[in-house]
């Protein structure tokens, strides 16, 4: 009895680390919302962005199949883990770093310094961001994150990685041409502004703090998070002035 709980218990972290995996690719388009769909359909029509594959959603369908029929995984367990980086985590934990860090410079410094710790002051740390480092845009420097190698991505803070964002074009170009990648996605930058790419990795996941648009000055923290936007986190765009 206890060597069959012990395999259950043993398949549950399997399927933890298997359905999170799966999630990013399944759920990828269909995460944020109507808003997030609408952006993304607009990239990858007009700017070389990949759609997921027909053959990778139907990979992840049959996966999903085998395991359900050998028992390994209850559907609902699936759907909870998409709902909750859907909607219920999201890019809004990011948003709410964000917007503290606009309205409490003591905060900020701290989330510069050391972004891991900062972050987990608000709760908001898991093992898809464990060591966090936060990158400021200023008028003079530009950061991008992108991840060459695969998809690393902080989900603890912006929730599931979007379609784009694990393209092959993007993740090829991003490094090489960011300037042009970003105004793909309308981000125009004068010639003197600097732009920094920083590649994630397994081991260190970035998050970018936009520069604070003007105009918000009398705006509390809860609306400030309301317009942080996590395409604004990843750097490939900047906030606009209400």
């Amino acid at each position: 009895m206890a060597d069959a709980k012990k395999d259950k218990i043993g398949r549950r972290e399997f399927l933890k680390d298997a359905t999170l995996g799966a999630a990013a690719v399944a759920g990828g388009a269909r995460a944020a919302g109507a808003e997030e769909i609408a952006h993304s359909h607009a990239q990858e029509q007009d700017h070389d962005h990949q759609v997921v594959p027909d053959d990778i959603a139907l990979r992840v369908r049959a996966l999903e199949s085998v395991l359900v029929d050998k028992r390994m995984i209850d559907p609902a367990d699936l759907d909870a883990v998409i709902d909750a980086y859907e909607n219920r985590i999201g890019p809004r934990n990011g948003a709410q770093v964000v917007a503290r860090a606009w309205v409490d410079p003591e905060y900020k410094a701290r989330l510069l310094e050391d972004g891991t710790a900062a972050i987990a002051e608000l709760s908001f740390s898991d093992g898809q961001g464990a060591y966090m480092v936060v990158k400021e845009n200023t008028p003079d420097v530009h950061n991008l994150v992108v991840c060459t190698l695969c998809s690393c991505y902080p989900w603890a803070t912006l929730g599931l990685p979007p379609v784009w964002y694990k393209s092959s074009p993007y993740r090829a170009r991003a490094g090489i041409e960011p300037r042009s990648v970003l105004a793909e996605f309308g981000t125009e930058l004068d010639d003197d502004v600097e732009v920094r790419v920083w590649d994630s990795t397994a081991e260190v996941r970035y998050l970018i703090l936009p520069e604070r648009p003007p105009g918000t000055e009398n705006m509390t923290e809860e609306e400030l998070a309301q317009i942080v936007t996590r395409d604004s986190m990843v750097g490939v765009t900047k906030i606009a002035a209400p």
